[in-house]
C-alpha cells in the first residue's frame, strides 16, 4: 500500500471539488484531489456558467438584482423549509466568486436569463469571446490551473473507496485504489466530499427519491456518480439529509438529436395527458421544472404536446414564440423532415397523423377525449382560456393537418442532497455536531431548494457547487491549521 500524507483531501474533483482544492490551496493547506475519471470537471464541463448577484457584469448590463431580493424570491419559492442561513451565505459570495474566477484568467460573456420569466443571473462563461456550449470546461480547466499553482496535486483514475475515522471521533485519512490497482492510504486532518451526487445510481434513486431510471425518470446518467461520497459520510456517522432530483421534461430520445424537434415541442401549445385533458398553463412550458413537475404527477407520468402544421409554418417563418439557452436553433424548417425520419426509424418521442382522431390512436387516448379537448381549446382561442388563463398570445388554434404530439417525461440533471452540512461545510451528525475534520460541498449536500429546484435564478446548482466548495475548502484549510 502507499502511503501519502497531506493537510485536506478533496474526494473528487469535479466542479465543487476543484472549488474546494483551489480555496484550501490557496489558503496555505496542502491539498491532495482523488478522482476517479481520467479527466476532472465531472458534469461541470457541460455546463455552461453559475449564478452571481450584485456582480459587475449584471451593473453593466443594468440588471436590477440583489442579494436582499434574490433571497426573498429564493425563500418565498421554497416556502422556508430551507437553510436559510445557507442560502443567504452562498448568495452574498456569489459575486466575489464570479470576480475570483475572474482573477484566474475565466472571462464572461455577461449575465443572462435562461428563459424569459427568469431573472439575469446566470453567468455564461464566453467561449472564443461569445456565447457557446461547454464553457464549464474552461472554468474547471481554469479551478485545476489555480490549484495546481497553489500546490495542489491531483491523483485521476483513483476512486476513494472509504474514509478513516480515528478513536477520538475525528477524521484523519481515506483509502483510494490507484490506477494500477495498488491501494493508497492519505493521512490527513480534513476530508472534504465532493462526489457529485448519485445520477448514475437507479438503485439509490428509487430507494430515495422513488422514480424508476428508464420507465418514469429519464435523468442525465453521468458515469460515476454513484452517490460514493454520500454513503462514505454515513458510515462514519454523517446524518441523513432529504434528497430530491433536479427536475426537467424531456424528450428521452431525442433531446441530444436535431434542435428542431425539442425546441418545437417545448413552445406553449396545447398539452395533455393520458386522459386527453389539459393539466398546465402551458406558458410555464419555459420552466423546466415547473413543467416536469406537472407531468410527475400525471398518469404513467407522460405530457402530450401538440401542434398543427399551421402552428410550424408560422415557426418556420417567424421563429418560436419562446427560446432558451439550451434549445434555440436559428431555424426549424427542417422539423417536418426530422419527424418524419425519426418516425420511420421507431423513434418514440414523436408521432404525426392526418386527423385528431389518428392521432389520438397513436397516443392511445380515447379519440372522442381528445377531439373534445382539441375542440374546447381551439374554442378558447377565439376568446380567452377560461381553464388555465394562459396568455392570449400562445392561444393557437389545432385546426390543420398533419397534426403533431412530443411524448414528454420526467428527466432530471441529477439528484441533489444527501449530506447534511452548515454554512461552514462542515458534515453534521444525527445529532447535528459537526464531524471533526469532514466537510462536504456541492450537489452532495444541496438540500436548498425544497422540493423544486430554483430555475427561476438560473446558474444555481453550478453557483452552489462554487460557493460551498469554497466555503468548505477555506474551512477544512482553517482547520487543518488550527489541529
Amino acid at each position: 500500500m502507499k502511503k501519502i500524507e497531506t493537510d485536506v483531501v478533496v474526494v473528487a474533483a469535479g466542479l465543487s471539488g476543484l472549488a474546494a482544492a483551489a480555496a484550501a490551496a490557496e489558503n496555505g493547506a496542502r491539498v491532495v484531489a482523488f478522482e476517479k475519471a481520467n479527466t476532472v470537471g465531472g458534469a461541470a464541463n457541460m455546463g455552461m456558467g453559475p449564478l452571481g448577484i450584485g456582480t459587475k457584469q449584471q451593473k453593466a448590463m443594468m440588471v436590477d438584482i440583489d442579494v436582499e431580493r434574490a433571497f426573498k424570491m429564493f425563500m418565498d419559492y421554497t416556502h422556508w423549509r430551507v437553510d436559510a442561513n445557507l442560502v443567504k451565505r452562498y448568495f452574498e459570495n456569489s459575486a466575489d466568486t464570479i470576480e475570483w474566477l475572474e482573477d484566474m484568467g475565466v472571462e464572461f460573456a455577461g449575465a443572462y436569463k435562461y428563459f424569459p420569466k427568469s431573472e439575469q443571473t446566470w453567468h455564461i462563461v464566453a467561449v472564443n469571446g461569445g456565447i457557446g456550449r461547454n464553457g464549464g470546461a474552461i472554468m474547471t480547466k481554469a479551478l485545476m490551473d489555480y490549484a495546481k499553482s497553489n500546490g495542489a496535486e491531483f491523483y485521476l483514475e483513483a476512486p476513494v473507496k472509504k474514509i478513516l475515522k480515528g478513536s477520538d471521533g475525528r477524521i484523519c485519512g481515506v483509502i483510494a485504489a490507484g490506477p494500477d490497482g495498488e491501494e493508497i492510504e492519505a493521512v490527513c486532518k480534513a476530508v472534504i466530499i465532493c462526489t457529485g451526487g448519485a445520477g448514475d445510481n437507479p438503485e439509490m434513486i428509487k430507494e430515495r427519491i422513488g422514480y424508476t431510471y428508464r420507465e418514469d425518470m429519464f435523468n442525465f446518467a453521468i458515469p460515476g456518480l454513484k452517490g460514493d461520497g454520500i454513503l462514505m459520510a454515513e458510515e462514519v456517522g454523517a446524518v441523513r439529509s432529504e434528497m430530491n432530483i433536479e427536475m426537467i421534461y424531456i424528450l428521452p430520445n431525442s433531446d441530444f438529436g436535431p434542435d428542431c424537434v425539442p425546441a418545437v415541442f417545448m413552445q406553449p401549445n396545447l398539452l395533455v395527458n393520458q386522459f386527453g385533458e389539459r393539466f398546465i398553463d402551458e406558458e410555464q412550458m419555459q420552466n423546466t421544472t415547473f413543467t416536469g413537475n406537472a407531468i410527475a404527477i400525471q398518469k404513467g407520468r407522460v405530457g402530450y404536446s401538440i401542434l398543427d402544421s399551421s402552428i410550424l409554418r408560422g415557426y418556420i417563418k417567424n421563429g418560436p414564440d419562446v427560446t432558451n439557452f439550451v434549445h434555440h436553433p436559428e431555424s426549424v424548417a427542417d422539423f417536418d423532415d426530422v419527424v418524419t425520419e425519426y418516425i420511420k426509424n421507431g423513434n418514440p418521442d414523436v408521432y404525426k397523423a392526418d386527423s385528431v382522431r389518428e392521432l389520438a390512436g397513436m397516443l392511445g387516448i380515447d379519440p372522442d377525449a381528445l377531439e373534445a379537448a382539441v375542440d374546447e381549446y381551439n374554442e378558447m382561442c377565439g376568446s380567452a382560456d377560461t381553464k388555465f388563463y394562459k396568455s392570449r398570445k400562445f392561444m393557437k388554434p389545432i385546426v390543420k393537418a398533419p397534426f403533431y404530439a412530443g411524448k414528454f417525461r420526467p428527466g432530471a440533471y441529477g439528484t441533489l442532497g444527501g449530506i447534511k452540512i452548515n454554512t461552514r461545510a462542515e458534515v453534521l451528525d444525527k445529532d447535528w455536531n459537526a464531524i471533526p475534520g469532514l466537510y462536504a460541498a456541492g450537489t452532495d449536500t444541496c438540500a436548498i431548494y425544497g422540493d423544486s429546484y430554483m430555475f427561476l435564478l438560473p446558474g444555481n446548482t453550478m453557483g452552489y457547487c462554487l460557493n460551498t466548495g469554497r466555503f468548505a475548502g477555506e474551512s477544512a484549510a482553517d482547520y487543518a491549521a488550527r489541529d
